[in-house]
């Protein structure tokens, strides 16, 4: 992947397993950060986030991702635990959650600084993207909130999802299924037309 020529800056690690057990971890961190100082970017999908804080930010993350379904009670401090860490605190959500469930995590003094907003239920590529309002809908009420999109982001989906706001595309399928190509991720800001900002590989 370090040899492709992408204009990406970043790598996204997805961790899936809502369980207090994880099968991978910071491991997986530790062995591409000893050849790169990319981006790598952690979406943790467990029931026990805060658990993962210390080993990943020891591994040399640069963002940690955790979801609002299961940090409803604590996100505060695991905002905080991040940071302290010196990774970028991000918060993600299904597509079934209302979007307004983000929003204390925006609003307060330490707020996280990054929404992923997830389109199609997490695992099952291949499906077609839905245009999300929740995408608009935070990209109107914050403006310079940094927003990934992440499920089945392709060439035929990539500029409805820049058009609604994100401005870091995730990009699974189609990166390792078809031969890269630099110009399905590249728009300009000229005539209605989105750049996007950041490609994540994951």
């Amino acid at each position: 992947m370090m040899n492709w020529d992408w204009n990406s800056e970043g790598w996204c690690f997805f961790f899936r397993h809502f369980v207090p057990n994880i099968t991978i971890g910071a491991p997986v961190i530790q062995s591409p950060r000893k050849h790169t100082k990319a981006y790598l970017d952690c979406h943790l999908m467990v029931t026990n986030p805060v658990d993962h804080v210390e080993p990943l930010g020891k591994a040399g993350a640069s963002g940690f991702t955790f979801h609002v379904e299961v940090s409803k009670d604590n996100w505060q401090e695991l905002v905080q635990q991040i940071k302290s860490k010196g990774m970028k605190p991000g918060v993600a959500l299904m597509p079934g959650t209302p979007i307004e469930e983000v929003y204390p995590l925006l609003d307060c003094e330490s707020p996280a600084e990054m929404v992923l907003v997830m389109t199609v239920e997490p695992g099952l590529g291949g499906a077609e993207i839905h245009a999300r309002n929740d995408v608009r809908a935070l990209r109107k009420k914050y403006p310079s909130l940094d927003m990934e999109v992440d499920g089945d982001l392709g060439p035929s989906t990539i500029y409805a999802a820049a058009s609604a706001g994100a401005d870091c595309i995730v990009a699974a399928s189609s990166a390792f299924g078809t031969p890269p190509c630099s110009s399905h991720f590249t728009f300009e800001k000229e005539c209605g037309r989105i750049t996007v900002n950041h490609l994540m590989l994951k």
